[in-house]
């Protein structure tokens, strides 16, 4: 099921990259490459809406895939308890040895 949702998660930043690259920042955007002014009434002027638009829906279904991810991982391992600290059982077969030494004369 992670796997699912890390494919579609690749997929929808993608297309958030591209939505967002082909945008431009001062505003003008795909429309004024077109040709287009502020007062023509076509598609063109609607383009810039539809990337608003469609940048907030990606956004949104990232951050939602992204959750749902998280959820699908904790619902398939459950709460892991740490196991620092813990003995496995096995000792530490190299033990210290205790040197003996004599006094300095």
């Amino acid at each position: 099921m992670f796997t699912i949702f890390l494919i579609l998660i690749v997929v929808v930043a993608l297309l958030l990259v591209l939505v967002i690259m082909v945008q431009n920042p001062k505003g003008g955007g795909l429309s004024s490459s077109f040709g287009g002014g502020g007062a023509q009434m076509g598609g063109v002027q609607k383009t810039t809406d539809f990337l608003d638009k469609s940048t907030w829906g990606l956004a949104s279904l990232l951050l939602i895939l992204i959750l749902a991810s998280n959820v699908s991982i904790m619902d398939g391992r459950g709460v892991q308890d740490s196991k620092v600290g813990e003995s496995d059982g096995i000792e530490n077969p190299i033990e210290n040895p205790i040197i003996e030494t004599e006094p300095a004369k």
